[in-house]
């Protein structure tokens, strides 16, 4: 059975300014209520059930599930606040990342090092869209590269909020 907007206003209360959950049952602990799991986002068990926090709070102030995705705008997965919320399509969630990957090595997002022989510019800077990479060239710093990506990120991608 799926949660319902008035089954979930009978057991938590949302504050949409600071993005929090409080129980209104009684239970042992902390008012607060939810867990983080590996991936950072917020997770509130109800009724057995565990649901992600940012979703339960488009449910609570919206009255209705999200139909796709909900994008946090800021990039923070545990910052629930309404105004870092906003319902998106799974491209465009994937086009507001804001940070590069752990197994980056060179630190910066839409670079890598290119290795060869005698390179005088060995970052390279290259985009995805629409499930394609576009090269977008290889400069003397990983910096240089980085500029050269975010331009690109502003002008391609439209969930960009960089």
């Amino acid at each position: 059975m799926m949660l319902t907007h008035d089954r979930l206003k009978e057991v938590l209360n949302y504050d949409p300014k600071t993005g929090i959950f409080t129980t209104l049952i009684k239970r042992c602990g902390p008012n607060n209520v939810g867990s983080v799991n590996g991936n950072s986002y917020l997770q509130i068990m109800i009724d057995r059930k565990i649901y992600s926090a940012h979703r339960l709070a488009w449910l609570y102030m919206k009255g209705e599930w999200p139909k796709d995705q909900i994008d946090h705008i800021n990039g923070k997965r545990d910052d629930n606040r309404l105004v870092n919320l906003r319902e998106a399509t799974k491209s465009i969630n994937s086009q507001n990342i804001k940070n590069h990957r752990k197994d980056n090595a060179c630190g910066f997002l839409g670079v890598t090092v290119v290795t060869g022989n005698n390179l005088k510019k060995p970052w390279q800077a290259s985009i995805r869209i629409s499930n394609k990479q576009i090269y977008l060239g290889c400069y003397k710093t990983p910096e240089a590269a980085h500029e050269a990506y975010l331009c690109a990120k502003r002008k391609l991608h439209r969930g960009c909020t960089i």
